[in-house]
This record gives structure tokens, C-alpha cells and sequence, in this order.
């Protein structure tokens, strides 16, 4: 699984401090996407458990979250890192333009939110009313957009 940027991010998961990789090599192509140059999926790095496990150390009691902006075509891989990220008592997201049906639920039991939902222009995200995606807390059931508006 390849990385094409981490940050340290406050905005895509309300109430929390994340570790976010967005992860190159996404299938869906969603028409406006503001990130193409992470379809390529040979761009990039190598995002190794030994480099996981190094991040997290470096940035332990300053994170709350580790998220994965994509990263769902790798799932057993993604399950690997949602794991570590687990057993270091950390909360999880992913960022999928799948719906939550689509995800398999050993991927679901590994996280804390997901966001769901192609990007469709038109509709907005998840800081518009007419948004077709869901910010989801996994824990409660609850749909979140109301956190980004």
C-alpha cells in the first residue's frame, strides 16, 4: 500500500488529532476530485508496518486518530494498520467513496468513523446540506455531517 502525503490534520475528524495518510491508487474517479494525482497507484511511498509503527511512536499523546483517506483496494492491508492503530489505543477513520455497505465488516469492526459517499460536485461535502456522503460514528450509529456544517 502506497502513501502520497501524511498529515497532521483537526478538521476531517471532528474532536480529534489524526495521523492521516491518503493513500494512493483509488479506482473510483470521481469526476471533480480534488486529489487525481493520487490515482496513480505507483505514486508514492511504501507505507510499511515498521514506518506505521514508527509514526505512531513519534507522534504518541499528540494524536487521537489515525486516519486513512482511502486505502479500502488494499483491505487486508488497511485491516493490518487499522489494528496497530487499535492496539495503541488510538481511534480510527477511513475517508471511502464506497458506501458502508460496500465495506466488509471486518474493515468496519477495526474503526471508530468512516466517512461514506462518492464526491459529487453538485452535492457538495460534507460542509453542504445536500451532501450525498455520511459521517458516521461507528460506536453510536450516528450520522456526524452536522459537525462540519
Amino acid at each position: 500500500m502506497q502513501f502520497v502525503s501524511e498529515d497532521i490534520v483537526w478538521q476531517e475528524v471532528p474532536n480529534e488529532v489524526s495521523l492521516a495518510f491518503l493513500i494512493s491508487g483509488c479506482p473510483l474517479g470521481c469526476k471533480g476530485c480534488h486529489s487525481t494525482y493520487s490515482w496513480d497507484s505507483k505514486v508514492g511511498h511504501l507505507l510499511s508496518k515498521p514506518y506505521f509503527e514508527e509514526r505512531l511512536t513519534l507522534y504518541q499523546n499528540l494524536i487521537s486518530c489515525v486516519l486513512f483517506m482511502g486505502g479500502e483496494w488494499h483491505p487486508e492491508e488497511l485491516y493490518s494498520f487499522l489494528t496497530i492503530a487499535r492496539q495503541r489505543g488510538l481511534k480510527t477513520c477511513l475517508y471511502t467513496g464506497l458506501e458502508k455497505e460496500q465495506i466488509p465488516d471486518y474493515i468496519l469492526s477495526k474503526l471508530t468513523y468512516v466517512k461514506t459517499g462518492r464526491w459529487i460536485a453538485e452535492r457538495g461535502g460534507l460542509n453542504s446540506l445536500t451532501t450525498n456522503q455520511r459521517f458516521i460514528n461507528l460506536q453510536t450509529g450516528e450520522i456526524l455531517n452536522n459537525l462540519f456544517l
